[in-house]
């Protein structure tokens, strides 16, 4: 039985998740961004417990199909632009319907739809966020930061970068440092 959980987007919710699950003393198989493939089905208790824990963390178990297909697409893209060592030399619409074996346009028609927001469009904001990431980590220069992430250019990178934060790559490397976004305020 898989669970799949709301707001588990980064390699710390998954330690969250771990740790609860072995506090409430419930078996799993394998913990993935979004999804825990559980070794038995919980109890209601069991469920309730793991439901109250994680709220504290902002996450919860999600019941709702479409909700849970969003997640997973969120989640994939989260893993691909941020946890991938390299992205995809795909289409990213194959990439991503090959990943949740899913035709892309129901997918496209699904997250636009509940989130009023493009597939495209999420993934250009995380994109943004990780080149912001990788500025301020200062060991690489626009030309590798674009090719690491698939930019056709240096000059494409930098004019999507200034369309998404008002700002040009070089004066946000140095600008002072800000607090970053969230991944799932992204």
């Amino acid at each position: 039985m898989k669970l799949h959980i709301k707001n588990m987007v980064s390699k710390s919710c998954k330690m969250i998740v771990k740790n609860e699950l072995d506090t409430i003393g419930l078996g799993y198989k394998s913990i993935v961004l979004g999804e825990v493939e559980m070794q038995e089905i919980p109890t209601k208790e069991e469920y309730r417990r793991l439901k109250a824990a994680l709220s504290k963390f902002d996450m919860e178990l999600m019941v709702n199909k479409k909700a849970m297909l969003i997640e997973r697409i969120k989640n994939t893209i989260i893993d691909m632009v941020h946890y991938a060592d390299e992205l995809p030399r795909v289409k990213y619409s194959n990439y991503i319907s090959e990943k949740i074996n899913h035709d892309y346009t129901y997918l496209a028609n699904v997250f636009s739809n509940e989130t009023g927001m493009t597939i495209e469009h999420y993934i250009i904001n995380h994109k943004i966020e990780r080149v912001k990431e990788l500025i301020r980590y200062d060991e690489l220069n626009l030309t590798e930061i674009s090719y690491l992430l698939n930019y056709s250019s240096v000059a494409h990178l930098s004019r999507q970068f200034k369309q998404v934060t008002g700002l040009t790559a070089s004066f946000f490397r140095n600008a002072p440092l800000e607090n970053r976004i969230a991944l799932e305020n992204v």
